[in-house]
């Protein structure tokens, strides 16, 4: 049960705040977008209101540095595509692997709360608790070498690799290649 907040409370301030800026598209916060909106309390005072903003459900904690505010987030299960593009802001990432075979048809099994990503970034999994998982591979291919080879998917915030480029980047990051349908590859060819 959420406890009753007067206005002079920071946590009362910091979700004043957030529903007044938070919209569908914007709904996952870091620790520094959220510290913008009280820059008055120490960072003691900061980290413990964080913690107790998750604890009574004010906000979802998706993974290490991102909070999710759930009033506006969309329903269309696309938590985990906006995480990965929020947490690797500064870096070349883009849908491939499995995820992006998967959702062209040519592996048969569609991963469920899990998501694949090459990137210009260290390789790394990410735990995002109930949202599900994201794995980063690492990649040395610069856009230069990827142009025509990737598109963006706006509702995924991502750049998304199309199934020739997939498979190329299956094979270089020795992904097992059993799942494939061949046959539908050949026929997208």
């Amino acid at each position: 049960m959420q406890a009753d907040l007067s206005p002079s409370q920071p946590i009362r301030r910091l979700m004043q705040n957030l529903a007044r800026l938070a919209s569908p598209e914007r709904y996952l916060f870091t620790p520094e977008d959220l510290r913008a909106l009280l820059p008055e309390l120490s960072d003691g005072a900061y980290r413990t209101l964080l913690s107790r903003a998750v604890s009574e459900g004010y906000l979802a904690r998706v993974c290490r540095g991102l909070y999710l505010y759930e009033p506006v987030a969309p329903s269309s299960g696309l938590v985990l595509f906006h995480a990965a593009a929020r947490l690797r802001a500064t870096q070349l990432n883009y849908i491939s692997l499995e995820t992006a075979l998967s959702d062209c048809g040519i592996i048969s099994q569609v991963p469920i709360n899990w998501i694949t990503l090459m990137s210009s970034g260290r390789s790394n999994k990410i735990s995002c608790g109930p949202w599900g998982s994201i794995e980063f591979v690492h990649t040395r291919q610069t856009p230069r070498e990827l142009m025509g080879q990737l598109y963006y998917d706006a509702p995924c915030r991502l750049w998304r690799a199309r199934p020739q480029q997939a498979l190329r980047d299956m094979r270089a990051a020795r992904r097992s290649m059993e799942l494939i349908d061949w046959s539908v590859v050949h026929e997208s060819v």
